[in-house]
């Protein structure tokens, strides 16, 4: 369960959670990888302040269902987060920011690049303010090159990458992820990025821009692609299930209409698969020897493995790889993940107090840490809830939020 947070959103009583307690970001981006980054240093126990704008909320509050009119994506993409409502185009927003920025850390922005700039906002501006600054900005090209101005979203990342051309099955289309793929692999290189800015700052004294575009993380998680075009000319094709490198690799539906996934990455799996669908005559073949040359016989394979799964329960399945030191897992949809036992004995859903909804089941903090464990101290808090407090924490008076809410800007 989670701390209630006091008034100005802090955890009840000051308590401190993780080890980046005392770091104070501020989080000017959505959708979705800068906003990802800032909740994963929240988790960590960093004061993470949302500035949103006060007439346009951040997108990720109408993303998806909603629950009694409240959008539950950002229950989750918000939470460790307070609230502040700044117009940035303004001048009253423009001096509440660089006054918030003397006494932060971080800050996150995904604004098209030179918008920043272009309000007055920019490096020049924000490291005056702050020499200690540490800016990510996270867009979809980055912040030069011939693509450098142009609007850009995951989908794009996850087609220019080659991620696209090689997912879905031979002969049909490129295929994209029906999820944030690229955007959520950007947030994570977004918060390691961060702690690189940071860990550097405490060597030189002086803060950095980090300049993270989404085409890149995603890039980097498809391994040596570029390194096998570069020295073979090799270009991966769509495989479907398949892999180039191993067989036995696929999903294989059971007698009763589930599905299970196999790998057999390491050589002395495939063999005790092979072993225990009855079949161990095909572990003796040359071709066995290696994971390519399986792969060359993935026909073969799947039809010895299949044929096996088929004639089975999946409980029964299950059990009998486990049994065999074969690696084998249940193809889950959502509604199994929130029962399966694994991820209960580990703690990966936790449950949150929403003063909105009530109980709330989500993702945990993303590891576990021994000694300074993160923790979700509240969930995704009402657009400008803590405007009010974080201003008055930066020298406002309450005349003076007052003159800047009549104003528009905040």
């Amino acid at each position: 369960m989670t701390t209630a947070p006091d008034a100005d959103g802090r955890p009840a009583g000051g308590t401190a959670y993780g080890p980046l307690t005392g770091l104070r970001v501020l989080d000017l981006a959505t959708l979705f990888a800068g906003p990802l980054a800032a909740t994963l240093l929240g988790d960590f126990g960093a004061d993470v302040v949302k500035v949103e704008h006060p007439r346009r909320p951040d997108p990720s509050r109408g993303h998806g269902p909603a629950r009694d009119g409240h959008g539950l994506w950002w229950k989750l993409l918000g939470r460790n987060k307070r609230t502040l409502t700044l117009d940035l185009s303004t001048g009253g927003g423009r001096e509440a920011l660089l006054r918030l920025v003397s006494g932060a850390d971080v800050v996150v922005e995904n604004f098209r690049p030179g918008t920043l700039e272009r309000w007055g906002l920019g490096w020049q501006e924000l490291s005056a303010a702050n020499p200690r600054l540490v800016l990510a900005r996270v867009t979809a090209f980055g912040q030069f090159g011939p693509y450098a101005h142009r609007p850009g979203f995951g989908t794009l990342a996850e087609a220019m990458s080659g991620f696209a051309a090689i997912t879905g099955e031979p002969g049909g289309p490129p295929t994209l992820p029906p999820f944030g793929l690229a955007d959520s692999i950007a947030g994570i290189a977004t918060a390691y990025a961060v702690m690189a800015a940071l860990a550097g700052r405490d060597r030189t004294g002086e803060g950095q821009v980090v300049d993270l575009a989404l085409i890149e993380p995603i890039l980097t998680a498809l391994g040596p692609h570029p390194l096998w075009y570069d020295q073979l000319g090799h270009v991966q094709p769509r495989t479907g299930n398949r892999s180039v490198n191993n067989a036995p690799r696929n999903t294989y539906r059971t007698a009763d209409g589930s599905w299970v996934a196999v790998s057999t990455s390491a050589q002395s799996v495939a063999e005790r698969v092979m072993t225990l669908v009855g079949r161990p005559e095909l572990a003796e073949e040359a071709w066995f020897a290696d994971g390519a040359g399986r792969a060359a016989h993935a026909d073969e394979l799947d039809e010895a493995v299949g044929s096996w799964i088929a004639r089975h329960p999946r409980e029964d399945v299950l059990a009998a790889f486990d049994k065999a030191e074969a690696a084998a897992a249940p193809v889950q949809d959502v509604r199994e993940v929130m029962t399966d036992p694994q991820y209960a004995a580990l703690g990966t859903l936790a449950e949150v107090d929403d003063p909105d909804l009530g109980p709330l089941r989500m993702q945990n903090v993303l590891f576990r840490l021994t000694g300074t464990p993160g923790a979700i101290r509240w969930s995704g808090r009402a657009h400008g809830a803590d405007t009010d407090a974080v201003l008055t924490e930066a020298g406002y008076a309450p005349a003076e939020v007052a003159a800047l809410r009549a104003a528009g800007a905040v």
